[in-house]
């Protein structure tokens, strides 16, 4: 039995894509998942199953979601080591002083080189930053996420990729319930 971890972008957000997470669960159990486990309103569910594929759990949950719910959801699918290495591989982590609170990271659905960051332009928005991992994208943002214009729909439209975004006290919550 595999646990997989599904972020589902953009649902319970400003009253968009509305679902309940009672639903979400029991739509979920009708695909045969056991174990499933909510973190927050906003879309981020543990899954057991026997398929070991995480892009065919993820494509298995955003059908489902688009025919019962009738929403049309991304979904990434990653693993505790996804998790395990957004963290210890954070580079704003290891700078003093810093903020966790202005801490984000974008998980992608395909794997980047460190060169793409350059697609980004990312000068034009000091003094927000951002580092590219693999398919991580670790941004420090000065005043906050809501105050920038380094968001998720520019990043998906430079980079040609779909993503979805977690603050660093969620994605440290979510690897605590993965090792639960």
């Amino acid at each position: 039995m595999a646990t997989h971890l599904a972020l589902l972008r953009g649902i319970n957000v400003s009253g968009h894509n509305m679902i309940k997470m009672e639903a979400l669960k029991t739509m979920l159990e009708s695909l045969g998942f056991q174990n499933i486990r909510t973190y927050l309103q906003s879309g981020n569910v543990f899954v057991d199953t026997e398929e070991e594929s995480a892009s065919k759990v993820g494509f298995m949950i955003k059908q489902e979601i688009f025919k019962v719910f009738g929403h049309e959801v991304p979904v990434i699918v990653i693993s505790q080591k996804d998790l395990e290495l957004a963290l210890s591989n954070n580079p704003f982590l290891k700078e003093k002083d810093v903020d966790p609170k202005m801490l984000y990271i974008v998980f992608v659905a395909s794997i980047l080189k460190k060169e793409n960051i350059h697609d980004l332009k990312i000068s034009q928005f000091k003094p927000d930053e951002a580092v590219i991992d693999e398919n991580r994208i670790f941004i420090k943002y000065a005043v906050g996420a809501g105050k920038t214009r380094l968001e998720l729909k520019y990043i998906e439209k430079k980079l040609n990729v779909l993503g979805t975004m977690r603050n660093l006290n969620t994605v440290t919550n979510l690897l605590k319930m993965y090792e639960e």
